[in-house]
């Protein structure tokens, strides 16, 4: 019997490793129509050797991004990842982290609020004590 264990657990690696070159490739290729397009835009050529080298490292960096926010999101006890794990996964550059926090605030202002929500918002500030401290988003 615990033959057919592992025969299955092979099969789940092998697709899981298909379905990774797969991907892989499609980001690939992505990532070498993009960079063509900037070069010809700023008048500029890239080398074959060069644009595979970027495309393999924004795979790698794209992956560790995700691993990054599997952990953030279990760290909160969730199982879905969510925009403050993104924007907790960009602190490492000031830039993009103002710039996806901007973006948030501005999606978050445009989507329509239910009444629900604003009776549990209204409820939760009267609960507030006058000792309670507010950190603003940095």
């Amino acid at each position: 019997m615990e033959g057919d264990g592992n025969e299955i657990d092979a099969e789940r690696y092998e697709e899981d490793e298909s379905v990774t070159d797969i991907l892989r490739d499609r980001f690939r290729l992505s990532t070498i129509s993009i960079a063509e397009t900037q070069a010809k835009k700023h008048g500029m050529q890239i080398s074959e050797p060069i644009m595979a080298c970027i495309s393999e490292l924004a795979f790698k960096y794209t992956a560790h991004l995700a691993k990054d926010l599997e952990l953030f999101a279990q760290h909160a006890n969730r199982k879905c990842v969510n925009t403050e794990d993104v924007i907790l996964a960009a602190h490492r550059n000031e830039h993009v982290a103002s710039t996806l926090r901007s973006f948030y605030d501005d999606l978050k202002a445009k989507e329509p609020q239910s009444e629900r929500k604003r009776k549990k918002a209204s409820k939760n500030k009267d609960k507030a004590t006058t000792s309670a401290v507010h950190f603003p988003d940095l």
